[in-house]
């Protein structure tokens, strides 16, 4: 198996268009690492350069300890699964599955017994002599799985794999292709738009934007220490509220103030939350009396009385404008002083739309950003 190596990798077209740029990435043997982005941030275009689909404009990939730069797709003991299968239609799956294999002119026993493994692995057994037009979009998906593991290459490569099912179904074949990337213990790189999927599959993530790698690291501590707005925002769903504030420092105090009012004229409603010990960091000094952005995520938003008796600060009233009840929570779309806000919470909660609620901010689950670069203040 391998480990991979990507070392200051870009992607330049004419007319200086630079697709990917300065990308250092070191993955482990046998980790599944999970490339996630917006539309067009360069997560396809990375991955196609690591399977030697697209060339590197500059930069050095290794893979194990050779660099492959120049070295062809096929001698890169690489895999790829794509987002249309890519299946031929005039053939069976075990035709499909073994194509490859008849092209290296492997000794039909062993082809015969690679695609009966893997047909086994992910149940095709009973769909080897069917053609592609007469399967299901989930079972294609497997006979394209199948099809990159009869070769048993170094690493597998998949590119939106599963873009094209149903959300029931792609529920079932993350679970399915999670399972399968412990089975084989290969190295997995996976590029996905839906950050549902990075979070339940990486063990690693890497969160692009603009051609750029934002930040690397697991599920969890991506979700919980985000270092810029834009991670914030993209991991989480419903996403992380962000509203506008400003920082002051009162009685040895950080306050987070927000909303409209104004002392003056006795105008609008200015909402506060005291930051606890705990946030409390040297770097806030040089944003005391300056506008930030404060992010708080949907579940730490609380209407439930028990919160609102205990709470001592970041009490806000909101109006509830939607409600959606999900089953196991209910989603409050909310508004106040200008902002909107989302929470999640108990499935018992009263609020209705057009009402009037209070809710709690959990101050220490307070997230504060520079408004100008977006970088984290705190976590």
């Amino acid at each position: 198996m391998a480990s991979l190596s990507l070392r200051g990798i870009y992607k330049k077209y004419p007319g200086g268009v630079v697709a990917v740029s300065d990308v250092n990435l070191e993955i482990r043997d046998k980790e599944f690492i999970v490339l996630v982005g917006p539309s067009g941030c360069g997560k396809s275009t990375t991955l196609r350069m690591i399977a030697g689909l697209e060339e590197i404009s500059e930069g050095e990939l290794y893979i194990g300890d050779r660099l492959v730069n120049d070295i062809a797709p096929k001698d890169r003991d690489i895999a790829m699964v794509f987002q249309n299968y890519a299946l031929y239609p005039h053939m069976t799956v075990f035709e499909n599955m073994a194509f490859g294999l008849k092209l290296r002119k492997v000794p039909k026993d062993e082809i015969a017994r690679k695609v009966e493994e893997a047909a086994r692995i992910l149940d095709l057994t009973p769909l080897l002599n069917r053609k592609p037009k007469a399967m299901s979009g989930g079972q294609r998906q497997r006979v394209a799985l199948g099809r990159a593991i009869v070769r048993n290459p170094q690493v597998f490569l998949l590119d939106e794999p599963l873009s094209n099912l149903d959300a029931k179904l792609r529920a079932q074949m993350r679970t399915e292709i999670a399972l399968l990337h412990k089975r084989l213990g290969t190295t997995f790189i996976y590029v996905t738009h839906d950050q549902t999927e990075a979070m339940t599959m990486g063990d690693r993530i890497v969160v692009m934007k603009g051609g750029f790698v934002q930040q690397i690291d697991t599920p969890q501590n991506l979700y919980e220490t985000p270092c810029n707005k834009f991670v914030a925002g993209f991991l989480g769903s419903p996403q992380m509220n962000f509203i506008d504030a400003t920082l002051i420092y009162r009685d040895g105090q950080y306050v987070v103030q927000f909303g409209s009012g104004d002392t003056k004229t006795s105008r609008g409603v200015k909402y506060e939350v005291v930051l606890p010990q705990s946030k409390i960091t040297p770097d806030l000094e040089h944003y005391i009396d300056k506008e930030v952005v404060m992010g708080i995520r949907p579940e730490n938003v609380h209407d439930e009385p028990q919160y609102l008796a205990s709470a001592t600060t970041g009490i806000v009233k909101c109006n509830v404008e939607i409600t959606e009840l999900m089953g196991a929570e209910v989603y409050l779309y909310l508004e106040c002083e200008g902002s909107k806000i989302t929470a999640r919470v108990s499935p018992k909660s009263t609020a209705r739309p057009q009402d009037e609620i209070d809710v709690v901010f959990d101050a220490e689950a307070i997230h504060l950003f520079d408004k100008e670069t977006e970088k984290t203040i705190i976590n």
